[in-house]
């Protein structure tokens, strides 16, 4: 194999997208279901609050998981290559595989959460009138700022180039040979 063109995520700068984009999403999303349900209030109560952390982690569980099950149903990687897990210094969660995954795969894969895990949710909160689930989608959907950093870098690449996840960092080495 060739030298790998390296494409590595600026944690600073995704970040602070996340943060602005996070806010921007809760406000539009809160203002859209308000206008959908002609009902503009909010209310929180300590069991909501209860329930939206208890949520929030688990779909930012799910998110991971959807990672692995885009890199089995794309990339067909057996379940013994795949790896999941928390880098608590970088803040993160990550799922990840030994295995290189053709881009069309990889793309795939990446993006598979952002529909699982953020835009269900916020159409579960629009159909039912529900700020929590509103919000949820509208962090989880920032939440994925990081993969489509990564996806629109892929789009520079050929469909089947292989692409390997670096197990460790948030990065993707491209083979184009």
């Amino acid at each position: 194999m060739s030298e790998p063109k390296i494409i590595e995520l600026d944690m600073k700068a995704i970040t602070k997208m996340n943060l602005w984009l996070t806010f921007l999403l809760c406000v539009v999303f809160f203002i859209g279901n308000s206008y959908i349900h002609q009902q503009f209030e909010f209310t929180f109560t300590f069991f909501d609050f209860f329930l939206f952390i208890i949520y929030y982690i688990a779909l930012i569980v799910l998110h991971e998981i959807f990672h692995l099950i885009g890199f089995m149903i794309f990339g067909k990687v057996p379940f013994k290559q795949l790896d999941y897990g928390v880098n608590l210094k970088l803040g993160i969660a990550y799922a990840t595989t030994s295995v290189p995954l053709k881009n069309n795969a990889m793309k795939k894969a990446l993006l598979l959460p952002f529909w699982t895990t953020g835009v269900i949710p916020t159409l579960i909160g629009f159909y039912f009138n529900s700020s929590m689930f509103v919000l949820l989608g509208a962090i989880l959907i920032a939440g994925a700022v990081g993969d489509f950093y990564m996806y629109k870098e892929l789009r520079n690449f050929p469909k089947d180039a292989l692409i390997k996840d670096d197990p460790k960092l948030p990065r993707l080495y491209v083979y184009k040979d």
